[in-house]
C-alpha cells in the first residue's frame, strides 16, 4: 500500500511537471505568434514608405535630407525586423526593434510636417492614398502590438509565478520575454486646442 502511495504521488508530481511544461511552450508559442502578427504589418509599412518618398521627392526637391532620412530609418528599422522575427524571445532583439521603430516614426513625424508646406503634394491622389494606407497599417500594427504585449504579459506572469518558476528555471529555456514599446514623443505631448 505504502509503494503504491508513492508511485502515486512521483505520478502526480511527473504529470504535474508535464503540464507547467506544456503551459509554458503553448504561451511562448502565443507570444511568438504575436510577434509574428506585428512582423506582418511592420513589413506592410516598410513597403509603404519608399512608395511615399518616391511619391513626394518631386513635390520636395529642397528637403533631400528629410527624405533620406525616412529610407535610412526605414532601413534600420526593416532589419530590426528581420533580427527580431528571427528570434522574438530575444529581448534585446524585441527592444532594438522598439528603438528602431521609434527612429522611423519620429523620421515620419518631421516628413508630414514638411510635407504640409507643399500644397501641391497633399492634394497629389497617389500621396493621399499612400498615407490612408500608411495610416490604416499604423493603427493595425498598434493593434497588433497590443496583442503581442498581452501575449507577452501572459507568459512572464506564469513564468514567474511559484512553483512554473523553479520548473521553467530546470529546463532553461523559460527567459523573460520582452514587450515591444515603441516610444512616440508626438504621442505623450499634451494636445493644443486653439480657437
Amino acid at each position: 500500500m505504502g509503494t503504491l502511495l508513492f508511485f502515486g504521488v512521483i505520478a502526480a508530481v511527473v504529470i504535474y511537471i508535464i503540464a507547467v511544461y506544456n503551459r509554458l511552450i503553448a504561451l511562448k508559442n502565443r507570444f511568438k505568434n504575436g510577434f509574428a502578427q506585428i512582423d506582418v504589418q511592420l513589413q506592410r509599412r516598410h513597403d509603404l514608405i519608399p512608395n511615399l518618398v518616391e511619391t513626394a521627392k518631386a513635390y520636395m526637391s529642397h528637403e533631400k535630407e528629410t527624405l533620406t532620412q525616412v529610407i535610412e530609418a526605414r532601413n534600420q528599422a526593416a532589419s530590426a525586423k528581420q533580427a527580431a522575427a528571427a528570434h522574438p524571445d530575444d529581448a534585446s532583439a524585441v527592444a532594438q526593434l522598439g528603438k528602431a521603430e521609434s527612429m522611423l516614426s519620429g523620421s515620419l513625424a518631421n516628413f508630414f510636417a514638411l510635407s504640409e508646406n507643399y500644397p501641391d503634394l497633399k492634394a497629389n491622389e497617389t500621396m493621399s492614398q499612400l498615407m490612408e494606407e500608411l495610416t490604416s497599417t499604423e493603427n493595425r500594427i498598434g493593434f497588433a502590438r497590443q496583442a503581442f504585449n498581452d501575449a507577452v504579459m501572459n507568459f512572464n506572469t506564469y513564468r514567474e509565478q511559484f512553483p512554473q518558476n523553479f520548473i521553467g528555471g530546470l529546463f532553461g529555456s523559460f527567459k523573460e520575454a520582452q514587450l515591444l514599446k515603441i516610444e512616440n514623443e508626438e504621442a505623450r505631448k499634451a494636445v493644443k486646442v486653439g480657437f
